[in-house]
């Protein structure tokens, strides 16, 4: 199969178990696959090199700032990005591939729906979850933002189309890791809170509304409700996530 002038960068750290389906879905047609780990003490490395990708070590400078690193390690103007736990899907590559076919993509970068797959599911369900983002992108017209807690690409010039296939997003090993997540998470979020600063009197009304309005968007407007009682846990989940930064943030604010 003829490669792609396309660099594929993915950060990770501890993804032993599931970065090798990464990268084995888009190693038979991109010019190149980098993971950048920050310091893994499972098998991630091993994995990586053995799935056929380039490993190169960066100590954790943020979620933005760990993929500007990844942009700078790539030999190719075209990019690729996609998570430890994202797999692209078949339909996704071919479409990928078209793209390519005729020389340079007609737009600078591309969205992709990025859709969740709960554990114990082997596809997406009826109106799962998904995030809208750019993530195939010329690095001449396009960058990641520079910050520690977001991850998304600011576009500076040029035009911006949308591909009509999914990543398929596993982000959770079960609710022990969900929980991790959530704990490491929402840390850096209040971080990046008390970096922007916010009204005592505005933060406590929040954190009294927050769980509750968190729990409607996550078990009504993200569908959580036809997931069964998984979906009412993973709700309450969300909805715990969303006021432990609050709450957190609100605690620095005390010392």
């Amino acid at each position: 199969m003829t490669k792609l002038p396309l660099s594929v960068f993915i950060i990770a750290v501890d993804e032993g178990d599931r970065i090798a389906r990464s990268i084995e879905s888009v190693r038979e047609w991109a010019d190149e696959v980098i993971v950048i780990d920050s310091g893994s003490t499972d098998d991630t490395v091993s994995v990586s090199a053995f799935a056929g990708a380039q490993v190169i070590f960066n100590p954790w400078p943020g979620y933005g700032e760990q993929k500007r690193f990844g942009e700078e390690q790539c030999r190719n103007d075209w990019l690729l990005n996609i998570d430890a736990d994202e797999v692209i899907s078949e339909k996704l590559a071919e479409e990928i591939r078209a793209l390519f076919s005729a020389g340079a993509p007609a737009h600078s970068g591309y969205f992709m729906d990025i859709i969740e797959i709960l554990p114990g599911e082997t596809m997406p369900g009826w109106f799962a979850h998904k995030v809208r983002a750019i993530r195939l992108y010329d690095r001449m017209r396009g960058r990641f933002d520079a910050s520690t807690v977001h991850d998304s690409v600011h576009m500076q010039s040029g035009t911006v189309g949308q591909l009509a296939n999914i990543v398929e997003h596993r982000s959770s090993r079960g609710l022990a890791h969900s929980i991790a997540k959530i704990n490491r998470y929402s840390t850096m979020q209040a971080e990046n809170l008390a970096a922007r600063g916010t009204s005592a009197f505005l933060l406590r009304l929040r954190i009294v509304f927050e769980f509750p309005i968190g729990f409607f968007k996550a078990y009504i407007l993200r569908g959580y409700c036809l997931k069964g009682f998984y979906g009412f846990v993973n709700s309450m989940n969300y909805g715990y996530s969303r006021f432990a930064r609050l709450a957190k943030y609100w605690e620095t604010l005390r010392r």
